[in-house]
């Protein structure tokens, strides 16, 4: 069966309804796993890979880079750049040209992705997040500049507020040559909706950005593993998970409990199945540290739910 796939908001790129997140090759998973599990996603009919250049400078040792380090070797490895679409992101890593979205610093940071990842082009480059600093109009400016020299294909932006994205797109259409944000990737999921849902969601509907949600499980929680405080202790994430407990998370899973006996689905497949659904969005993203935990994932795409079902899996976490 073909994997079925998607327009990624106006531009010309097409992906499958489920983007690889990166985050954790050259952490939680090692080399050989990450290999892996790449393989894997490509053997399935994935198409696109999600990474950053902070990922993952917060694990004592590493200084960022280190997904895409490991995404290049498998690129080199495997033969397969062209078979599959490169996402990644500059804005939360300081370094040559200064910090988060400074001009040089863009075109610093690009072209030291573009070396780990051992590639000549970036097919989704993203603004990790907004920066209030720099005049918008200079940021894509610098996007602008490698989309010309064809480092870049997509300019895309990540944790930006509906008032930024809109002042950005704005300035996007009436500047003649910049290139304006097509894709959006906020933290958006079952249990944690109101940083995306209501305005942000309708703007990206109306001006046809394609939405590729973070968080898609809520850190694990989704999955089913956090039932109850004495469940925190799992693992490094369960402190997280408190608040989650305290509020809407139990009637969200019991929600998810029905489905699945309706369905045989698991609890990650239906939240990646309802993230699938929603209206805007292009593609949830999921990462797995292993060949098990993607097909899971995977299982996702064909996964369809009913209007009903979805009904009640949105009623759940309102």
């Amino acid at each position: 069966m073909t994997t079925p796939t998607r327009r990624l908001g106006a531009t010309d790129l097409q992906i499958t309804p489920l983007v690889l997140g990166g985050n954790v090759f050259g952490w939680t998973a090692d080399r050989a796993t990450s290999f892996a599990v790449l393989d894997a996603f490509v053997a399935q009919g994935g198409t696109m890979i999600d990474t950053a250049d902070v990922y993952s400078a917060w694990v004592d040792g590493h200084s960022g880079g280190e997904s895409e380090t490991v995404i290049g070797e498998w690129l080199k490895s495997s033969g397969k750049r062209d078979d599959v679409l490169i996402a990644t992101k500059v804005g939360m890593l300081p370094g040559e040209g200064g910090e988060k979205l400074a001009p040089a610093r863009i075109a610093a940071a690009c072209e030291a992705s573009l070396k780990r990842l051992g590639t000549d082009r970036i097919d989704l480059y993203y603004a990790h997040q907004d920066d209030d600093s720099v005049a918008q109009e200079d940021a894509l400016a610098a996007f602008g500049k490698l989309v010309d020299a064809g480092k870049i294909r997509v300019v895309g932006a990540s944790n930006f507020h509906a008032g930024r994205l809109k002042s950005a797109v704005d300035v996007g259409k009436a500047v003649d040559n910049l290139p304006r944000y097509h894709v959006l990737q906020p933290e958006y999921n079952l249990v944690s909706r109101t940083k995306f849902e209501g305005e942000l969601q309708d703007y990206c509907i109306q001006e046809n950005i394609g939405v590729l949600p973070y968080y898609g499980l809520a850190s694990g929680f989704l999955t089913g593993k956090y039932r109850s405080k004495d469940d925190l202790g799992k693992s490094v994430r369960g402190g997280r998970m408190k608040d989650l407990l305290d509020g809407k998370g139990p009637d969200v899973l019991a929600a998810m409990d029905v489905v699945a006996e309706e369905t045989g689905a698991s609890l990650a497949q239906i939240a990646l199945a309802w993230l699938i659904a929603q209206p805007g969005v292009t593609a949830p993203i999921a990462s797995a540290t292993s060949v098990d935990q993607l097909e899971e994932s995977m299982g996702a795409i064909t996964l369809d739910l009913t209007r009903d079902q979805l009904d009640r899996l949105t009623a759940s976490g309102a």
